[in-house]
């Protein structure tokens, strides 16, 4: 019998090493579904968000939880502090090497303050140290999408270095990790920051962009639907393999003790 054979001398081995594989398989396929259900839900999440109307950012509407309305529409006036300006590194526009300003506004009617996206300029206007000239003097308001603070980057990227008590401030950085820059900063920030969407009236850097949203829900499926494929070939496919070679073997001890 099959079952029998499985488990013989010969094939024990093959057979323990065939069973973890097809259960790491099965892993692998649920740990996908899983993956997609994440995805559907971050999907669902996003369009509800931008399905809502603009949120006017003031004194009031601080106290909401605006970690939980990423990619919702902001509206918030303010002015901005230019002396706690920093740059996000590596941005790249139309394949031009450049970064993000990342400016502190304080909001109007609070002690609080939100840092902007204010968008990308040339990489050798920030090797010159000098951002003035995009400075945005005075009250102005900015219309934008809240975005989720950057805590880890993604696959091969770079942290920024731990701040040390008494160094000069970091004025460029790998992430937008709101907390940590909020650590240089002589008062609070809020928990997100705002990417400045463009402006038909705004003709020059900083450019804004548009955040980069993808909505689909990935390769997950056909990934879960392969994983379990390879899992019964394997499961159903072996037995067949040690039935056969089963056969063949006995067949030739019984063809040796009859020659």
């Amino acid at each position: 019998m099959v079952g029998v054979a499985l488990f013989n001398r010969r094939w024990w081995k093959t057979t323990l090493l065939v069973f973890v594989a097809v259960l790491v398989m099965v892993r692998l396929g649920i740990w996908q579904l899983d993956r997609l259900d994440q995805r559907r839900a971050f999907n669902a999440r996003v369009k509800a968000q931008m399905e809502q109307p603009p949120l006017e950012l003031t004194a009031t509407t601080l106290r909401l939880n605006l970690s939980q309305m990423e990619y919702r529409e902001v509206i918030v006036k303010g002015e901005y502090d230019f002396n706690s300006e920093v740059a996000l590194r590596n941005q790249v526009w139309n394949n031009l090497y450049g970064v993000h300003l990342l400016t502190p506004l304080r909001i109007d009617g609070s002690d609080w303050y939100v840092l902007v996206d204010r968008g990308w300029i040339p990489g050798e206007d920030f090797n010159s140290g000098d951002w003035s000239k995009y400075r945005e003097e005075g009250q102005v308001t900015v219309h934008g999408v809240i975005r989720a603070s950057q805590t880890k980057p993604d696959f091969g990227g770079r942290t920024d270095p731990t701040l040390v008590p008494g160094e000069k401030a970091l004025k460029a950085w790998h992430l937008v990790n709101v907390e940590r820059i909020g650590e240089q900063v002589p008062y609070p920030l809020l928990p997100i920051y705002i990417q400045q969407l463009p402006d038909s009236s705004w003709v020059g850097p900083p450019y804004r962009s548009q955040p980069e949203i993808e909505l689909s829900e990935g390769p997950h499926l056909g990934y879960a639907i392969q994983w379990f494929t390879f899992a019964i070939i394997l499961g159903l496919g072996y037995p067949l393999f040690v039935h056969r070679n089963e056969r063949m073997i006995n067949l030739r001890e019984f063809v040796h003790k009859i020659a």
